[in-house]
């Protein structure tokens, strides 16, 4: 099975990506493109994230090998009724949303006779929209394939071979098992940000050009990551609650024993979990996942 010509649906930053990535990789591609925004339309074809802009998501996978929706995890499943009759037989369904298991059901559901790959590429930016694309999102960061027991193998290849030749790092994961472990490293992160990024804005004692004029590192990074597109972060946690709740209850009764070791001074407590903590750290960044430089690498505040 090969990947002659994909379709996105849905051109903002991942789709955009995506769309530009093909171009720059595999420029043998054909791709084609839509996105229910027609200012989204006009700004795609403009910067050329895909090689045809459409004027319906039925135009836009009409031939398609893969078609891949990059669309919110909330509209998933309208995106996928969306292009039903339209597809081609042969075509292969993927995504790049952050959980899997809902996504997996309503595709199923919606597309019950097509081949549906869940996929989820661990990468993006607090950016979003046409404007936020750029053709190397994707190098050296994993991209987990979630396939369903039966789906065809060849499928899973041709998948798996597009995803690694725009420099993805591919892993195949049980549905359940991505979404748990997302709540852990990006789920919960992300509601810690919109969490302490809220508490600080609703400070009585503390007036809001405060909080922006002294933002140290640490705050800094948690606007960074309260930035984030706010209709898929909804999306995301609604159709992972309960990953996400597990992880959560999980945290809140760390964080009250956090809290019990502050009261009570004691500091070889909050020691042992800084030091644990901080080999996870270095972790990370073994295994090329960040950067050691400071600042991350980012090289300035404004970065």
């Amino acid at each position: 099975m090969t990947i002659e010509r994909v379709a996105i649906i849905g051109l903002g930053l991942l789709g955009g990506s995506l769309g530009l990535a093909l171009r720059d990789c595999l420029p043998e591609v054909v791709t084609t493109g839509y996105d229910a925004d027609p200012a989204v339309r006009l700004r795609a074809q403009e910067r050329q994230l895909v090689g045809t802009v459409c004027g319906s998501a039925t135009e836009a996978v009409a031939a398609a090998d893969l078609v891949v929706l990059c669309v919110p995890v909330g509209a998933m499943a309208q995106a996928a009724r969306d292009i039903a009759a339209d597809l081609p037989a042969h075509a292969i369904i993927s995504d790049v949303g952050s959980s899997k298991l809902s996504v997996a059901r309503v595709l199923a559901e919606a597309l019950p006779d097509h081949i549906v790959i869940p996929a989820h590429p661990v990468a993006g930016t607090e950016q979003s929209g046409p404007e936020a694309g750029f053709a190397t999102l994707f190098r050296h960061r994993w991209c987990i394939l979630t396939p369903a027991p039966n789906a065809p193998e060849a499928a899973v290849a041709a998948l798996t071979t597009l995803w690694e030749a725009l420099g993805a790092k591919v892993e195949r994961m049980d549905a359940a098992h991505h979404d748990l472990v997302l709540a852990v490293t990006s789920h919960i992160p992300h509601l810690i940000a919109y969490t302490i990024v809220g508490t600080a804005s609703d400070l009585e004692d503390v007036t809001q050009s405060e909080v922006i004029k002294y933002s140290a590192g640490g705050f800094r990074d948690f606007t960074r990551i309260a930035a984030s597109d706010p209709t898929m972060w909804r999306d995301v946690f609604l159709s992972n609650r309960e990953a996400v709740l597990e992880v959560l209850g999980r945290f809140s009764e760390d964080l009250t024993a956090l809290q019990r070791a502050i009261r009570n001074g004691d500091g070889e407590q909050l020691f042992d979990l800084f030091t644990r903590t901080r080999e996870i750290r270095r972790s990370i960044i073994e295994q090329g996942q960040d950067d050691a430089r400071p600042d991350f690498g980012r090289g300035s505040v404004a970065d």
